[in-house]
């Protein structure tokens, strides 16, 4: 498993090599799923959105910043930690057996919006 971010699929202002390397880490994971399923190996990506982590905590001690993303994100506020063990644990388990070359994204809805 590859970890991805919602950046693998969205873009923002001022952060477009983190962006880059975020979609390049998708794109890796669709070539290896293609490469390796035939021996029974499956290769998926999880993006999450938006967590509060120390590489983001500037971010996370802006109010213009979580105001934006309150308002960006249909479920209103950052993720938290937890909400990522159901798809870690689906992923790493037999229930995805069938499931390679995907970017499972975990962001409140952000992408789904425009």
């Amino acid at each position: 498993m590859n970890i991805g971010s919602v950046q693998s699929v969205l873009a923002r202002q001022t952060i477009a090599p983190y962006s880059a390397s975020k979609a390049g880490i998708a794109g890796l994971t669709r070539g290896m799923a293609a490469d390796l399923a035939r021996h029974g190996i499956q290769v998926n990506t999880l993006s999450p959105g938006y967590f509060a982590t120390e590489m983001n905590r500037d971010l996370v001690d802006d109010d213009a910043f979580t105001a934006w993303l309150e308002t960006r994100t249909p479920a209103g506020r950052w993720g938290d930690f937890s909400e990522l063990d159901g798809p870690l644990l689906f992923l790493a388990s037999d229930a995805s057996s069938f499931v390679s070359g995907q970017n499972l994204v975990v962001d409140g809805g952000m992408t789904s919006v425009v």
